[in-house]
């Protein structure tokens, strides 16, 4: 009884750490590899996957307007639309990203047991968000930009390099208006979690899967929904740079007492 307590817990602790982490710009797999490091403990595969389907049901959900949008266009064949031109800007973000995962999986999954590389991580996202912090842009995301997002995507598979902080900050930087920015962010978002899902589906046990893989999945999608909600206020006020002091004191405290 003690021990099915110690599970549940632990499945919503990690639900709720992978919801909010996943989405808010403090990077999820920084956080992951801090948890294992004073936890003691892995992940199963099968855990770990729910949880990712967790936070992809949390962007499927805030973004399911623009998405059935997308769908519409995509059936009605609608090639003028500004719907389907989403589609391909996600599309054309999404190259560096499958290309990059894919040459260097194996260096990113070596980063996972590198404290260093982990703390350096957290301060490039600090970095990322206080250089962003002032940036107001009129411009929706171009064939460029999306390029240039896609790339600060791929850069986020390291662990500390928060992928919605990378995505953002690179895009204000670069002139888009902050709107477009948070759709844009999340909507890429999803062909690389799915595509992260089907690397991991690979390693996965359907035996594995059991009743605290489900309510670390509930957990994860609701903190994921609600922490896609805290940053488009944050975006919207000019306030989401706050988080880089969180990065930074998160990126000093692994490299000064966890390394």
């Amino acid at each position: 009884m003690v021990g099915s307590m110690l599970d549940l817990l632990r499945a919503i602790a990690l639900g709720l750490l992978q919801g909010f982490t996943e989405w808010l710009p403090i990077s999820s797999s920084g956080h992951l590899v801090i948890a294992q490091r004073m936890m003691d403990f892995d992940v199963p595969v099968a855990f770990d996957v729910m949880l990712h389907v967790g936070t992809l049901i949390a962007v499927i959900t805030s973004f399911r307007k623009d998405l059935a949008k997308i769908l519409k266009s995509l059936i009605c064949l609608d090639v003028k639309g500004e719907h389907f031109r989403l589609l391909l800007l996600v599309m054309v973000g999404s190259i560096p990203t499958a290309a990059i995962g894919l040459l260097f999986l194996r260096f990113f999954e070596s980063l996972f047991s590198n404290m260093t590389a982990t703390g350096v991580g957290f301060l490039i996202t600090a970095a990322l968000l206080f250089s962003s912090e002032t940036r107001n842009g009129d411009r929706p995301v171009s064939w460029l930009n999306s390029l240039v997002m896609g790339l600060a995507q791929a850069a986020s598979i390291a662990p500390g390099i928060s992928r919605s902080g990378a995505t953002i900050s690179v895009g204000l930087l670069s002139g888009v208006e902050r709107w477009h920015v948070f759709r844009f962010s999340f909507l890429l978002s999803i062909p690389a979690v799915a595509g992260a899902l089907l690397i991991e589906y690979r390693s996965l046990n359907p035996m594995d899967l059991g009743v605290f893989s489900l309510v670390g999945m509930i957990v994860a999608a609701v903190s994921g929904y609600l922490a896609i909600q805290i940053v488009y206020r944050m975006l919207l006020s000019e306030r989401l740079h706050l988080f880089a002091f969180y990065c930074l004191g998160a990126g000093l405290i692994t490299l000064l007492v966890l390394r």
